[in-house]
């Protein structure tokens, strides 16, 4: 059987990539395309052979009919031919969020529904904990929450341990964003939340941050991220750029 030709776009950082590749179906990826320009070097970390467009799928409208002897060809004369045409990527920013002032706290609660789902899913046997993923020699100053974040967001976080066997999905404004981005981790395991979270009630900010350090509340990082997505030990990062820069480019495909 002919090998497929597979063109990805919205390649990210090779997710598809390399399921296709695990999968041992004969395929070529001939061109991957994603304006996420750190998505692309994780991409072209792990992919340096194939050919990354760093254009949004406008691209498309460009390309000639491939010919089968010479695709590469092609695709980069296509890429030439719009290289003057300025071609932008679409940019999104929330602005729907307005600051009431320093001291404010943002709130969402939870419902029974929601919190039964939690402890269902955590109880599932079938799952592995969440300590499986993480890594065993990493610097984690660099992923603590800081002071402003835990005082502003404190009751939007998804607070999960590493014996807990679910997370949020992780977007790329992990980091960036709060509340719907992804789960951060508690790292203080002997500390009861519950009791930190009541204990809240009428305390100056000072105080509230005092309660809320003792948690020890980080992000995950890349790597675990990566774990959890489901790319192999292998799977390369450049660790000669900061690692919080990452966030950006590791996203759900």
């Amino acid at each position: 059987m002919e090998p497929l030709r597979v063109l990805e776009l919205y390649s990210g950082i090779g997710g598809m990539h390399q399921a296709l590749r695990e999968s041992c179906i004969p395929a070529q990826v001939v061109a991957a395309i994603d304006v996420n320009t750190v998505a692309n070097e994780v991409y072209k970390y792990n992919f340096p052979h194939t050919q990354l467009l760093a254009k949004t799928i406008e691209v498309l409208m460009e390309f000639p009919k491939i010919e089968s002897e010479h695709p590469e060809k092609h695709a980069i004369n296509a890429e030439n031919q719009i290289e003057g045409k300025k071609i932008e990527p679409n940019i999104w920013s929330d602005s729907s969020r307005p600051c009431s002032g320093k001291a404010a706290i943002l709130f969402k609660l939870e419902t029974a529904e929601e919190i039964d789902r939690k402890h269902q899913q955590d109880s599932d046997l079938s799952v592995q904990m969440l300590k499986d993923f993480l890594e065993d020699n990493v610097d984690v100053n660099q992923y603590f929450l800081p002071p402003k974040s835990l005082l502003r967001y404190a009751l939007l976080l998804d607070i999960v341990k590493p014996t807990c066997r679910r997370s949020m999905c992780f977007t790329k404004g992990y980091g960036s964003y709060i509340e719907g981005t992804g789960s951060v981790l508690q790292t203080a395991e002997d500390v009861q939340i519950e009791y930190i979270y009541n204990s809240l009630t009428n305390l100056s900010q000072e105080e509230k941050l005092t309660k809320l350090l003792m948690l020890k509340l980080r992000y995950f990082t890349p790597r675990e991220i990566a774990n959890l997505l489901g790319f192999p030990p292998d799977f390369g990062m450049d660790t000669s750029r900061p690692q919080l820069s990452y966030f950006k480019g590791l996203k759900i495909p």
